[in-house]
């Protein structure tokens, strides 16, 4: 190893190891993408040359994993996702464009991470949130886009859970299944929950659940 490679492999770079060199708004809809020019210094020295990077930008966004310590079951909404008709992945394997995932939503007018779970818990699944437990907060895809996500566990009544929820204006039509942890780690072992949220979230439960079943109990 080089004098400059050791050098360099000791340094834990941060914000001020990036300049922009400029940027434009590309598209302004519910989303924005960004076309941006930077350069950034590099583990072996120096800097990088200018490059171009496409950022899609996002608000914060919220998961929870609905849970019921006396059922000893979760809730999983199943809704209609874009990003899944528009996969070749899918088309190849006749997946659904309709798919089982957490109740979640976006962080918007100033609400914290937990105002959302409780008003999209209310809003996607009928169900009031007695209490919270954070699970992670992570960058979905720091790739392309800035989307910071909070996932938690909530605790639930689901003996009355059921039903199609979601608001109508905003297009929503979501149906909620009430599954036994077995259940629900049968489908994590065959494959059938397949976006990174309800992933997250049910191994997290899969680890911790005698834990959180006394601690809510």
């Amino acid at each position: 190893m080089s004098k400059a490679t050791e050098h360099w492999s000791r340094i834990e770079f941060g914000r001020d190891d990036v300049q922009v060199v400029g940027e434009s708004l590309d598209f302004d809809g519910f989303f924005q993408i960004y076309s941006v020019n930077l350069r950034h210094r590099l583990f072996a020295g120096g800097w990088s040359k200018v490059i171009n990077r496409e950022l899609f930008k996002r608000h914060d966004a919220v998961g929870v994993l609905l849970y019921d310590p006396v059922l000893d079951s979760v809730a999983l909404v199943e809704q209609f996702r874009i990003g899944v008709l528009g996969s070749a992945a899918a088309e190849q394997a006749g997946q659904s464009p309709w798919i089982w995932e957490l109740v979640a939503g976006i962080i918007d007018n100033g609400e914290s991470a937990m105002e959302v779970a409780r008003r999209e818990s209310k809003e996607e699944a009928g169900t009031v949130i007695e209490q919270l437990e954070p699970i992670a907060q992570y960058y979905a895809s720091p790739g392309g886009s800035n989307e910071h996500f909070h996932l938690f566990a909530g605790k639930a009544d689901l003996s009355q859970t059921a039903g199609v929820h979601g608001l109508p204006a905003e297009g929503e039509d979501i149906r909620v299944h009430v599954l036994s942890v077995q259940q629900c780690w049968q489908k994590l072992l065959n494959g059938e929950l397949n976006n990174a949220h309800t992933l997250v979230a049910v191994q997290w439960l899969k680890l911790n659940h005698q834990w959180l079943r006394e601690r809510w109990s």
